[in-house]
């Protein structure tokens, strides 16, 4: 199978160019299952509902949080009956929503889809190894799953590798997301897990990862805060990764960057 996953939607660039070019990015490539992380797409902090919505509209089979996810309030109550919007999986037991989900694709694939927040330079939080590990173990690829992509939100790019090890050859993808910063590291791991340690964001790339640069700027410069981050609202970039999946095992045979409009240059995920 072959499966897009599209990193942090920032504000209302990254919204807008979801929603116009997902679907016929689905088109294009023949993508068969599409996770896209939406833990910013709300004035780049957290999920409202209609934003939510229309993410899902615009061809996301899962949509996935980060240490946002309950910025917007009104995530507390909706989260609970949507069953395509999953926060960490290892936040504390209690936290309304769930953090992993397995359901069947647009072509009758069966994809376990699991959320999980790091804990390097991060907010406290439980052991994501620990989460992730029985929630597979739940679920296996191959067995039950056609397919497990696993977004690990995190800030420390060697935590996201060492996730990637620590699944390899038991999960299709391992992709961090937070930063921003789409890495050049792509790859799949010798038993077969693709990893890239951060997906970049869906946002406006003349910015500062995302955020219109005076005040952070200013912070920087001077340590006083002098006013609210605020999205950046100029041409969004579509920053993902891509893989093509063994239908035997699950396990990834290809795995692609995508970059698609705004600044950065282009690259499509064009598979054999």
């Amino acid at each position: 199978m072959k499966l897009l996953f599209l990193g942090d939607v920032m504000g209302r660039s990254g919204r807008d160019a979801v929603n116009e070019r997902l679907p016929s990015i689905i088109e294009r490539y023949k993508f068969d299952f599409v996770v896209v992380n939406g833990e910013n797409a709300s004035h780049g902090k957290g999920l409202t509902e209609p934003h939510f919505n229309a993410i899902r509209n615009a061809g996301a089979d899962i949509v996935t949080l980060g240490d946002h996810a309950f910025d917007q309030r009104e995530t507390i109550s909706y989260i609970e009956r949507e069953n395509t919007l999953i926060r960490p999986i290892n936040m504390p037991p209690g936290t309304p929503g769930r953090g992993a989900m397995f359901i069947e694709g647009r072509n009758g694939h069966r994809v376990l889809v699991i959320n999980a927040q790091g804990r390097v330079f991060m907010p406290p939080i439980d052991d994501p190894f620990r989460a992730v590990e029985a929630a597979v173990a739940a679920c296996p690829l191959g067995e039950q799953a056609d397919a497990i992509v696993v977004d690990f939100h995190t800030e420390a790019t060697s935590e996201i590798q060492a996730m990637g090890q620590f699944l390899d050859g038991k999960v299709s993808l391992v992709v961090g997301t937070h930063t921003h910063i789409p890495t050049a590291d792509h790859r799949v791991l010798r038993h077969g897990t693709a990893l890239m340690a951060d997906a970049g964001m869906c946002g406006d790339f003349d910015s500062i990862i995302g955020t219109d640069t005076d005040e952070p700027l200013n912070r920087f410069l001077t340590g006083i805060p002098n006013g609210r981050f605020t999205p950046s609202e100029g041409e969004a970039t579509l920053c993902g990764v891509a893989i093509q999946t063994d239908p035997r095992t699950g396990l990834t045979t290809k795995v692609l960057p995508l970059r698609l409009g705004g600044s950065l240059a282009q690259v499509e995920p064009i598979f054999d």
